[in-house]
């Protein structure tokens, strides 16, 4: 049995430890207080026995809690009272220094939390290293000093989670759509450098790529940008390209055919194409950021964002190769092709592409190929967009989420004009539904109590988000600010005015409304009392964030929350303060946001339908899945889903997997063990490997695609997941 210690670094648990620190407050107590050695011996023998029912590696805090426990029931109320003393003295010194071990462990990368806690990040490569260390810097100086105490001993209790507190002490916002169209038409600056509208389709892709880089640089969250954006650069390099081979014919011969210059033509374009392509894929995939990993890009592919008919046949021809190479995935380091977490991709299902006989059907049989193979692409109905975004001229609108499913709120401009790229989200802070649930004990008057307070602490730890952006300079980014990926404000203006009337977003998230559900009348969301208590709870959040809004004129969204190793964090702490509570907290994670509970077995199709309902009320952002096996061999199934999606939901995923063993060259699904301690392990079936560093394990968790293995939580949730096709 492993325990985890305050540094983060995990080591085996030793109960002698125990022994020697009750043993010490047992002897300073009189002799008439004192317990006997073979009562110290059962208190450190019972603390192991309940550590190992748990199955999960404890904390030194959650250890020292039972010893406290175990002591009492000895009835050595004296030994206790020392005992406590001792932790309290200990905290108080541990205090004066919160980041010291913390870093020192980040660095000899030992320490098992942060090392499960970004799925797209290695915690052993140097700039990692550094990010996580400035990291808990910034986390230090925000508990101490940037946010009020009761929001702190809220997010540290579970009962909240302030997200990206390891970015909060920099005046940085979450995620963004990028406005790579008025970039690449207008010039912008990088780095210092003026950068003019490029004369060709593969100049584009390049300086896209140098922004994608440039931009997530300078934020915490995801950024997305449009191969609409691309698409007119596609006829800028047809026309250099038909110049040139008319020039080269000419010069070999008199009797030149217009079908002879622009069969050549199209061959060259395409070879452009299918270059600039590939510099997108492999340059998001080989650059490192400051913040030690890939950028976390979402390419979004909307053939009804082209503006004429020949731009949407250039858009088309982008988004065939864009999806011909994500099928083919990227070379490992054995040489493998393998799949890629990142660009993630977005098609979206419109009327043109939906039916067998719409003229770009094909695009979207070969997104269908690319999804069984790379979990990639995810769905976007335009249809159902429509109806769900809908702005003050009562216009639906179909647009990208910025990064894995944060969605901006319809919005016009003072010109009456809709605008979507270049606005952002200012950050997240997510209650746990979970915990209001079982705080109310099955009282639903007390539920609605303990939510409405929830409520109000969510709502002050959101403003501390605001105002730390309030009076943010465009200086600080100037890629974002001053340079067109957002704004163009002059240096030394303010963000201000954007932080408010509805041009960003900010997100009140929610996680385990499955189990909150389930805490209170014992039903699940799949059943009708579930359903509509499940959808009742919704509402009410966004009645909340309605209020906000229109008392403060800032655009609070209900939003999804993706729960990556929160969904642990979260567990572990319902199980400190409730026990196990059967359904609710006998696991070690939680479900996220809305989602039907990834153990239930119920049909793809009924789960989408159900959960199309709850999406609804997520308008900050919010994605569905279906869970199914290979589907290489059965695309007709895979299409079937996809029309599904398109009546019925808004934005949803498939999950396959898409696996390699670099020791025996197994490519079919890495398995999920238990080892000799407990903990959850990968293992190659084949060859029994279980070198984490030789296996090319690739999980869709939180609406993207993670790569570097995690936390004991999700691994748990991974391997429970049952298939919906």
């Amino acid at each position: 049995m492993k325990i985890i210690k305050r540094s983060g670094a995990e080591v085996e648990f030793d109960p002698h430890k125990i022994v020697v620190a009750v043993s010490k407050a047992n002897d300073s107590v009189v002799p008439s207080a004192r317990m006997t050695p073979v009562q110290i011996k059962r208190i450190a023998e019972d603390v192991e026995s309940a550590a190992l029912n748990i199955k999960r590696s404890l904390s030194v805090e959650e250890i020292q809690d039972m010893v406290e426990d175990q002591i009492m029931n000895q009835r050595a109320f004296d030994v206790a009272r020392q005992y406590i003393t001792y932790r309290y003295t200990r905290a108080l010194v541990r205090k004066s220094n919160t980041t010291d071990e913390q870093i020192l462990s980040l660095i000899e990368c030992n320490n098992e939390e942060v090392k499960q806690e970004n799925s797209n990040k290695n915690p052993t490569v140097n700039s990692v290293q550094r990010d996580y260390m400035a990291g808990e810097v910034s986390k230090d100086i925000t508990r101490r000093i940037l946010l009020p105490p009761d929001i702190v001993e809220a997010h540290q209790e579970g009962i909240i989670h302030f997200h990206d507190a390891d970015y909060f002490a920099q005046h940085m916002h979450n995620c963004d759509l990028v406005n790579l169209e008025d970039m690449l038409q207008n010039g912008t600056v990088i780095s210092g450098t003026l950068i003019e509208k490029p004369h060709s389709f593969s100049t584009a892709c390049n300086i896209a790529t140098q922004i994608i880089a440039q931009v997530a640089s300078c934020q915490y969250g995801g950024q997305s940008i449009s191969l609409a954006h691309l698409a007119p650069f596609v006829d800028i390099s047809r026309k250099k390209i038909r110049c040139q081979v008319a020039d080269e014919l000419h010069s070999i011969r008199e009797a030149v055919t217009q079908e002879e210059i622009d069969f050549i033509t199209e061959k060259r374009l395409r070879e452009e194409v299918k270059n600039g392509v590939q510099m997108i894929q492999y340059q998001v995939v080989t650059l490192m950021t400051t913040n030690g990993q890939a950028p976390f890009v979402t390419v979004f592919m909307y053939l009804n964002e082209a503006k004429n008919e020949q731009e949407k046949k250039d858009l088309a021809l982008i988004i065939e190769e864009t999806l011909r190479q994500r099928y083919q995935g990227v070379k490992n380091e054995k040489g493998v092709w393998i799949t890629p977490a990142f660009p993630k991709l977005i098609y979206v299902l419109e009327a043109d592409n939906i039916h067998d006989d719409d003229p770009y059907y094909y695009l979207t049989k070969l997104a269908a190929k690319c999804t069984a193979k790379r979990m990639v692409p995810d769905y976007i109905s335009e249809k159902i967009m429509f109806q769900n975004k809908v702005d003050k001229n009562g216009e639906g609108h179909c647009y990208t989420c910025m990064g894995c499913r944060s969605f901006l709120t319809p919005y016009v401009d003072e010109n009456g004009k809709p605008k979507y790229y270049g606005r952002f989200n200012q950050g997240v802070v997510t209650v746990n539904l979970v915990d209001i649930g079982l705080s109310a004990e099955g009282d639903m008057e007390k539920f609605w109590e303990i939510f409405d307070e929830r409520m109000e602490l969510c709502h002050r730890a959101l403003q501390c988000r605001h105002e730390r952006l309030s009076g943010t300079v465009s200086d600080a980014a100037p890629i974002l600010w001053q340079h067109g990926a957002l704004l163009r404000l002059e240096k030394g203006e303010t963000i201000d005015k954007y932080l408010h009337g509805g041009y960003s977003t900010l997100s009140l998230g929610y996680a385990g409304l499955w189990e909150c559900v389930y805490s209170l009348n014992g039903k699940k969301l799949t059943e009708p009392e579930g359903e509509a208590l499940g959808l009742e709870i919704m509402k009410k959040l966004n009645e909340y964030t309605a209020k906000w809004k229109a008392a403060e004129n800032i655009d609070y969204s209900l939003y999804g929350t993706p729960l990556e190793s929160t969904t642990y964090k979260f567990a572990k702490c319902l199980q400190k303060r409730f026990g196990t509570v059967k359904g609710v907290t006998d696991r070690n994670y939680i479900t996220n946001s809305y989602h039907v509970h990834v153990t239930e077995k119920i049909d793809a199709f009924d789960k989408l339908a159900l959960e199309a309902k709850f999406q609804a009320l997520s308008p900050g952002g919010a994605i569905s899945y279906v869970e199914v096996p290979n589907m290489q061999s059965n695309l007709e199934a895979v299409l079937s889903v996809m029309k599904f999606i398109y009546n019925n939901i808004m934005y949803a995923e498939l999950n396959t997997k898409s696996d390699y063993c670099q020791v025996c060259g197994y490519d079919g699904e890495i398995e999920i063990q238990e080892d000799e301690h407990g903990k959850l392990i990968w293992k190659c079936p084949n060859c029994g490997n279980t070198d984490q560093n030789k296996l090319n394990v690739a999980r869709r968790t939180c609406g993207y695609i993670g790569t570097q293995f995690w936390n004991q939580g999700r691994t748990q949730e991974i391997k429970e997941r049952v298939l919906h096709l």
